[in-house]
C-alpha cells in the first residue's frame, strides 16, 4: 500500500512539473539583420554590442526591443537620453 502510494505521488509530481508553460525569452536588443528583400528579426540580444556583433558584415541594424520587459525585482536602469535601455 506504501509502495503504490509513493508511485501515485511520485506521478502526481511529474504530471505537475511537465504542465509548467513554457515562455519565451524576453531581452532588450534586436537585430534586424539583411538587406534587400526585407529584414530577419532576432530580439535575442543582452547588449547593443552583440547585436552590433551579430549584424557585421551581413548588413542590417540595431534597435532596442520595444517589447522588452525587465523581469520582476530585477533592478531597472532606465535609459540613456538617446532613448536606450542603460546598460549599467
Amino acid at each position: 500500500m506504501k509502495a503504490r502510494l509513493f508511485v501515485i505521488g511520485g506521478m502526481l509530481l511529474v504530471a505537475g512539473a511537465l504542465n509548467t508553460p513554457a515562455r519565451a525569452q524576453n531581452y532588450p536588443w534586436c537585430a534586424y539583420e539583411g538587406t534587400g528583400d526585407g529584414y530577419a528579426t532576432n530580439c535575442g540580444f543582452v547588449t547593443r554590442d552583440q547585436c552590433m556583433a551579430t549584424i557585421s558584415g551581413i548588413g542590417g541594424y540595431c534597435e532596442p526591443n520595444n517589447q522588452y520587459v525587465p523581469p520582476k525585482g530585477a533592478h531597472s536602469g532606465g535609459t540613456t537620453s538617446t532613448g536606450e535601455p542603460d546598460q549599467r
